[in-house]
This record gives structure tokens, C-alpha cells and sequence, in this order.
């Protein structure tokens, strides 16, 4: 019951807690009021509670004091005394730093699964070829669906590990078309675009530009997708420049700024900037602004640009991609300056 308490109180938002908070914690639990208060004596004679004067104590008996300050240094103690001591017992490429930043719900949470982990690594070394996440999940953990649905990839990136455990991404097939004439060479570039309406208007085009792919992002599955690219086209030893144009509204510019995360990606410029030319359309005011993404794509275009382009977001405004049509966008890849 006292590690309930504890754990409820590492928790708790506030400093102080109110007597009847407490009590609440425990509710369920259906304890007497004498072998709740020896609960909190005990808490408040190790120093994790300290009365606020000020308030004063209840009249029951024992006497509990209506307010307490929570002292969250000393609840943490025991809990990072047991990290340090699990780091001594599990494998060295295990890293448990970022533990003692966390909750410590996140650490009792997550040692069952690093246990298993230890014992794979102590049993079989790191991994030395890529497998399937499923495969993976299983010889980890025993659970297939860990690592891509139970948030196994998150534990792993978080005590380090992710890269060495060579997962195979487990997402949609990156679907793009090949310029065979411009494999060879030394800066390869690739066109990523959102929707399938410009892949099919852009494909036929593909031979008479200086791109050797063109990727199609089918909306948010570029995100995943795209790491499969170097698996799927592997060009050692090349300079690979990525272009991005999607729907000018505020889903398409979160798109372009989480896949950025992921690789290198530039604005393709020239068809953003021919959309601004056009009649805006008005709707998607449902959707989202992230704000940082928003501020990073504005940031491609010059102050003119970045002025029309707020506005048009700030009026719930956008740009489909269809709004330029397929002779204007052919001609706008052919004949465009690409670095």
C-alpha cells in the first residue's frame, strides 16, 4: 500500500496535498482511518511528507495535518538507487540515463522488457543482419506486434538500441517510378509528390527531366515509406537530393516537415510558387496547425511569398495540388532551375 501511495504522489501535478487528497488515493482500498494514518505517519517521519504549519493538524486520533508538502527529491531516491543497480546487472550497451530523467512509472513499466532484452544480448550478442520487426519483436520479447504496435520502438530508441537491433521497418513499400539514363549519376534527384492525380500527370514526363525518380507519397504514408528507400534503390556512393510538393494547406505542410525529419527534403519551389498565381480555394479549416512546421515552411519562400502564403492559411485558404494541371506541371519540372 505504501508503494501505491508513493507512486501516487511521484504523480501528483501540485507541491502540497490536501489530507482529503490523500485519502482519495486510497479509496478503493477501503482502509480504517487508524491504518490510513499510520500510512501517513510513516511517510511524514521518513520526511516524503512534511505538515504545513500553518494549516494546522485534525483533531482525530492520530492526527494528520490538513496540508502537506510533498518532497519528490526523497521519493525519487529509492528509485534511482534501483537504476544504478540494475545498470550494474544488464548489458553495458543498455543505456539507462534517460530513466532518471523520467517518471518512474516509466521505468517499472519498461524493466520487464529490458530484463528480456539483457538476456537476448547476453545470449546471442547484438544482432548482425536486418530482420522483419515482427521477427525481431519475437526474439526480443516474445510478443510479434512489440515493436511496431506496443511501443517497443520507442523503448528502444530510448535506451539506445534502436539502430543496433537492425529492424526492418515494418510499413508500405516506398512506390516510385525509375529514369534509368540518370542512374549513373553522381547527384541523383527525386521528386516526392502527395497525391496520386500528379504522379499519373508527372509520370510520362519523368524521361525529359534531370530526376531519376519520382516518388509517390500517397498523403501521410511518406512518412514511414520513405524508409525504405535505400533499400529499394541502393546507390552507394551518390549524393541523393530529395523534393517535396504536396497540397498547399496545413496537413501538407506537416507531412513535408515530419518527412524532412526523416531525410534531407526541400520545398520543389517552383510548383508552390506556381500555385501562388492561382485562385486560392477555400476550406480545410478543420485541419491543424502545427506551428513549427508551419514556420519552417514559410521560411523557404521569400518575405513577399511568406506574406501570401500566411494569409491564405490564416483565412482557412489552400492550394490543392490539382490546381495546376498536367501540361503546367510537365512544363514546370522539364524547364525549372533544380540544384
Amino acid at each position: 500500500m505504501k508503494n501505491i501511495v508513493i507512486q501516487a504522489l511521484l504523480n501528483y501535478s501540485k507541491k502540497s496535498i490536501e489530507i482529503e487528497a490523500l485519502e482519495k488515493l486510497v479509496d478503493e482500498y477501503k482502509l480504517s482511518y487508524q491504518d490510513f494514518a499510520i500510512l501517513i505517519l510513516s511517510l511524514e517521519e521518513e520526511g516524503i511528507l512534511e505538515m504545513v504549519k500553518s494549516k494546522g493538524r485534525n483533531s482525530r486520533t492520530p492526527s494528520l495535518a490538513h496540508t502537506y508538502r510533498i518532497q519528490k527529491q526523497l521519493l525519487r531516491e529509492d528509485f534511482h538507487q534501483e537504476i544504478k543497480q540494475y545498470r550494474i546487472q544488464l548489458h553495458p550497451s543498455i543505456q539507462l540515463d534517460p530513466y532518471f530523467r523520467l517518471n518512474p512509472s516509466q521505468w517499472k513499466q519498461d524493466i520487464p522488457f529490458l530484463l528480456k532484452i539483457h538476456q537476448y544480448i547476453a545470449s546471442f550478442g547484438l544482432p548482425t543482419y536486418e530482420v522483419p520487426a515482427p521477427e525481431r519483436s519475437v526474439e526480443l520479447v516474445g510478443d510479434e506486434k512489440w515493436i511496431s504496435e506496443k511501443q517497443g520502438k520507442e523503448l528502444l530508441e530510448r535506451i539506445g538500441l534502436w539502430e543496433e537491433m537492425k529492424v526492418i521497418p515494418v510499413s508500405d513499400p516506398l512506390m516510385f517510378a525509375v529514369n534509368p539514363s540518370r542512374l549513373t549519376c553522381s547527384t541523383q534527384l527525386h521528386l516526392v509528390v502527395e497525391n496520386k492525380t500528379t504522379y499519373q500527370a508527372l509520370l510520362d514526363e519523368l524521361p525529359n527531366t534531370i530526376f531519376s525518380t519520382l516518388i509517390y507519397g500517397s498523403g501521410k504514408k511518406i512518412i514511414k515509406s520513405i524508409e525504405h528507400f535505400e533499400r529499394q534503390l541502393p546507390l552507394p556512393g551518390v549524393k541523393q537530393l530529395f523534393y517535396y510538393f504536396g497540397d498547399l494547406d496545413r496537413a501538407g505542410i506537416t507531412i513535408w516537415y515530419q518527412l524532412a525529419k526523416k531525410v534531407s527534403m526541400k520545398l520543389a519551389l517552383p510548383f508552390y510558387q506556381a500555385c501562388l498565381q492561382k485562385t486560392p480555394l477555400v476550406g480545410k479549416t478543420n485541419q491543424r496547425l502545427d506551428e513549427e512546421a508551419n514556420e519552417a515552411f514559410l521560411a523557404c519562400f521569400n518575405q513577399k511569398e511568406q506574406s501570401q502564403l500566411q494569409n491564405i492559411i490564416d483565412n482557412g485558404q489552400y492550394y490543392p495540388q490539382e490546381v495546376l494541371k498536367t501540361k503546367e506541371l510537365q512544363h514546370i519540372w522539364r524547364n525549372a532551375q533544380w540544384n
